[in-house]
This record gives structure tokens, C-alpha cells and sequence, in this order.
């Protein structure tokens, strides 16, 4: 007698739960290991455990690391000890996405290395923000550019940060804090010499953000990887 459709389904989900539990189990305890080796550096094995565990967990469950290749292993111990700054700030926009409608985007973060929510965590309204190996407010992920927003730009960022660990933060925010009074200034010169065309926000963003060499990166590795299709 053949077996009904929804009940292998069922068997199927339910194995498919299983193998994401398993996971998230040995990723997070590895991770705490690993976390913990980290933290002893600096006197604070326990919260780096703590930390490199949840996201662990987390990501074993939603399978985001890719284990077949060098580069998901790397991420992986990256994310837990190097990175743990960043990773740590990742759980922000985590929480923030499971606890509104976040709309996680499992396809761009299956094997990926990364989480990718279509909402959630927003800080400018259209912009994709990256903290750490979260990508939020990837927008509709149906479209096709704003997938090669995430694969192209904001991949870039959380490599970054990985790499950078824990200076990544010193440097993209230091550039923001440096550069915002220093565009404030050259607007005001502009402005009592008689040049009203441009806004002081369009002024500050052009020097904080667009002028970023870390944004740059990204907005250069996009333009490449889109001429490479193209071509």
C-alpha cells in the first residue's frame, strides 16, 4: 500500500527539524569552545562563550555556514572569536527580526554564511544595513537587483567585518564621526560664499557615507561583479 503524500511530507519535515536541532547543538557548543578560548585573551571567556554559543545555535539551526568549503569553515571560527565584537552587535538585528515581521530570506542564507532578513533592522529606509553576518532590511528579495544587493554589496561588509573584527567598527563609525563635522564645515564655507546647491544632509552623506573607502569596497565590488555578467 503506497504511503500517503502529507505523511511523507511530514517524514520529511520532521527529519528536516531533527538535522537543523543536531546542528545547532554541535555548532553552538563548538562555537562557546571557541568563543571561550577567544574571551581567555582578554579576561572574558564567559561572555565570549556565551555570545559565539547563541549564534551558533542560531546559525547551525538555520544551516547559514557552508561546511563542504574552507571559506564557511573560516567564517564560522572568524565569527567566533576574531569577529566577536561584531558578532556580539549581530544579535541585535537578530532579535529585532525575530521579533517583528523580519521576513527571513532562507534562500540568500541557506550555505551562505550569512542571515538575510527582507525587513527587520532598518536604519535609513531603502538601505540594506550589515551588522556583523546579519543583513537586514534586504527589501523584496523577488526582485533580482536587490539579490545582487545582498551577494554583491552587503556580502562585502560581512567579510569586513570578519576580517576587520573588532577595529571594523572603530573604523566605519570613526570615518562617520570624523567626516560628519568636517562636511558640516566645508557646507558652511559654501554656503556664505553664496553656493546653496546642495542640502547639509546631502553634504554630510556624500563625505560620511558615499566618500566611506569601506563603502567604496562594496560599491566597487558590485560594479565589477555586474560588468562581469554583463560581459
Amino acid at each position: 500500500m503506497a504511503v500517503p503524500r502529507t505523511s511523507e511530507v511530514a517524514r520529511q519535515n520532521a527529519r528536516s527539524v531533527n538535522e537543523r536541532v543536531l546542528e545547532a547543538a554541535a555548532v553552538g557548543a563548538v562555537g562557546a569552545a571557541l568563543g571561550a578560548g577567544a574571551g581567555t585573551i582578554v579576561g572574558l571567556s564567559g561572555p565570549a562563550a556565551a555570545v559565539a554559543a547563541t549564534n551558533g545555535a542560531i546559525s547551525g539551526f538555520r544551516q547559514i555556514y557552508e561546511w563542504t568549503s574552507r571559506k564557511g569553515r573560516v567564517a564560522f571560527v572568524l565569527d567566533s572569536t576574531w569577529a566577536l565584537v561584531t558578532t556580539a552587535a549581530s544579535l541585535v538585528p537578530q532579535l529585532v527580526g525575530m521579533l517583528t515581521p523580519g521576513e527571513y530570506d532562507e534562500s540568500l542564507s541557506k550555505r551562505s554564511n550569512r542571515h538575510v532578513y527582507r525587513r527587520g533592522f532598518v536604519v535609513r529606509r531603502n538601505f540594506a544595513v550589515t551588522v556583523g553576518n546579519v543583513v537586514s532590511g534586504a527589501g523584496d528579495t523577488s526582485n533580482e537587483s536587490r539579490r545582487r544587493l545582498v551577494s554583491d554589496h552587503e556580502d562585502v561588509h560581512v567579510w569586513q567585518s570578519r576580517i576587520m573584527g573588532p577595529f571594523f567598527p572603530i573604523v566605519y563609525l570613526g570615518w562617520m564621526a570624523i567626516m560628519a563635522p568636517v562636511a558640516v564645515a566645508g557646507w558652511l564655507r559654501r554656503r556664505i560664499a553664496g553656493d546653496r546647491s546642495s542640502s547639509l544632509w546631502v553634504a554630510i552623506d556624500r563625505r560620511a557615507y558615499w566618500q566611506h573607502p569601506l563603502e567604496q569596497q562594496a560599491y566597487l565590488r558590485a560594479s565589477r561583479a555586474s560588468q562581469a555578467r554583463s560581459g
